[in-house]
């Protein structure tokens, strides 16, 4: 044979295997680069989605944690106005507790003056006849003389 038979046979056999190859093992591996291909588009699809949720969380959290600072801020503002009413209140509730005690001390203070008055009186109308007896050396007799006693008292 010489070299251009030889070389006729090679291009036959090489139009063979490319025909081969185009007919059966080009179409798969085309189907798995487009399949490939179609996974990559995908993936990258969902990236993409998963990048505007993520956007779109983010936004949903701070506004979620800006709702919750305020919240927590009218709490504590609402729970300092209630402990400011409550000591308010209690200030009031003593005020009036320590103006009924010093009312009753008042009026306990006077009763105690009233008695130790009519004690006092009662002692002086006592030292008034001893004294009167001593001085008229005889005895006074209180049951007869009790209209001068209390006349006695009353001036005292």
């Amino acid at each position: 044979m010489s070299i251009t038979g030889t070389l006729i046979v090679q291009m036959i056999v090489f139009l063979i295997l490319v025909w081969f190859t185009m007919k059966f093992v080009w179409p798969p591996i085309t189907a798995a680069l487009d399949e490939r291909a179609k996974k990559i588009a995908e993936g990258l699809s969902a990236a993409d989605k998963a990048k505007l949720a993520l956007a779109d969380a983010d936004k949903k959290v701070v506004a979620a944690l800006s709702s919750a600072k305020d919240d927590a801020a009218k709490r504590l503002a609402d729970a300092e106005r209630l402990a400011q009413q409550l000591v308010e209140d209690a200030k009031s509730r003593a005020s009036e507790e320590g103006a009924k005690i010093v009312a009753a001390a008042k009026a306990e203070a006077e009763q105690e003056s009233v008695k130790a008055r009519e004690a006092l009186r009662e002692q002086v109308a006592v030292l008034a006849v001893k004294g009167a007896e001593q001085i008229l050396k005889r005895e006074v007799n209180a049951g007869v003389h009790a209209e001068l006693l209390t006349r006695l008292k009353t001036e005292l």
